[in-house]
């Protein structure tokens, strides 16, 4: 397959008053044509702030750019300027954001949102863009699109706001889309609708899709592959099936463990991860989820693990998986809990 999108060792700081802070530290990560690659983890672990790297909507300062490349087409989106990503945002990579009430202008109709970028980009004339503007609404399964193409962002149920986000995110058929959170709003019945639809279009149009979620039930339903962020930091990568049945870190297991089972008895507890996040003003010098797992040892936290290649797709950056380890065996339930730190090298 080829790949589409390559982020190579990025990383991003945050300047604030009282440090700097590492949101993204070393993220390496590729997007194959067609694919729908997921990215996931806790909120804090670098995943919106990855997102908005590609697109370069990182506004510096207080951000920080320190290193790395983001290579599409052959080309670095670090060494564009702010007028040449104006003509690859829209046109070539778009993005639906999380929130599409504060994302779209509540004073302009959705037709004039979505013919924005087809004028920009596709140099129609206002008539053909809101011809255009019908047909992507029709497309996305907005009912009467010629009426509601007239109407504004207020006038639209949440799920509807999110189809025309999509709308306005596919208008010049983008070849990389990133979805960043795009169903946290709705609720489960529209959640699923919203993932077939993207589905459907991607299978249509031949986009790629970056998923940003915490939702892993999500990431079953729509992704090829699995990028697992923690701390700032890409922990372990793979296909949906080595994720899901195979997973090697221990913070994996954790958020598989903390998804509610159709079995659970209503009386037993959720399961969650002990333990926060790690302060990314002064991040770990070792594995970022040493303090929360219960296989610590004292290398992890001294020193982040290399990644160790378990197959073509799949590699995790775990010291469980060095050979000096003790064996540690996939826990049938995939929790994590405890603290306990292990005395091995």
């Amino acid at each position: 397959m080829k790949k589409i999108l390559e982020v190579n060792d990025l990383s991003i700081s945050f300047d604030t008053y009282n440090a700097e802070v590492k949101a993204v530290r070393g993220v390496t990560f590729h997007l194959n044509e067609k694919e729908t690659l997921a990215i996931v983890g806790e909120s804090g672990s670098g995943k919106s702030v990855t997102a908005q790297s590609i697109m370069q909507l990182i506004p510096m300062p207080p951000g920080k750019f320190v290193g790395g490349s983001i290579i599409f087409n052959g080309e670095d989106l670090t060494q564009k300027s702010e007028k040449q990503m104006e003509n690859i945002r829209g046109k070539e990579i778009s993005m639906i954001f999380q929130d599409p009430m504060t994302s779209l202008n509540p004073t302009m109709t959705i037709g004039k949102q979505i013919a924005e970028s087809l004028i920009k980009h596709q140099n129609m004339s206002k008539k053909a863009a809101h011809q255009r503007g019908v047909e992507l609404l029709k497309l996305v399964g907005i009912p009467n699109p010629d009426v509601r193409i007239n109407q504004y962002p207020h006038q639209y149920s949440g799920g509807m706001r999110q189809r025309a986000m999509i709308a306005i995110a596919l208008a010049c058929n983008p070849k990389i889309l990133i979805a960043d959170e795009p169903t946290t709003a709705l609720d489960v019945t529209i959640q699923a609708q919203i993932l077939d639809l993207m589905r459907d279009l991607q299978q249509k149009t031949g986009t790629a899709i970056i998923m940003i979620t915490h939702d892993l039930g999500v990431v079953a339903n729509i992704a090829h592959r699995v990028a697992v962020m923690y701390g700032g930091k890409v922990v372990e990568t793979g296909t949906v099936d080595e994720i899901f049945y195979n997973p090697r870190h221990p913070y994996t297991w954790g958020l598989l463990g903390s998804m509610p089972k159709l079995d659970q008895n209503k009386d037993e507890e959720l399961q969650a991860i002990p333990g926060s996040p790690p302060d990314l003003a002064n991040p770990p010098k070792g594995c970022p989820f040493v303090a929360r797992c219960p296989y610590a040892m004292k290398v992890c936290k001294d020193h982040m693990p290399e990644y160790t290649k378990l197959s073509d797709t799949q590699k995790t950056a775990c010291w469980l998986l060095d050979e000096r380890a003790p064996k540690v065996d996939i826990p049938e339930t995939a929790v994590v809990g405890g603290t306990k730190v292990h005395d091995s090298f």
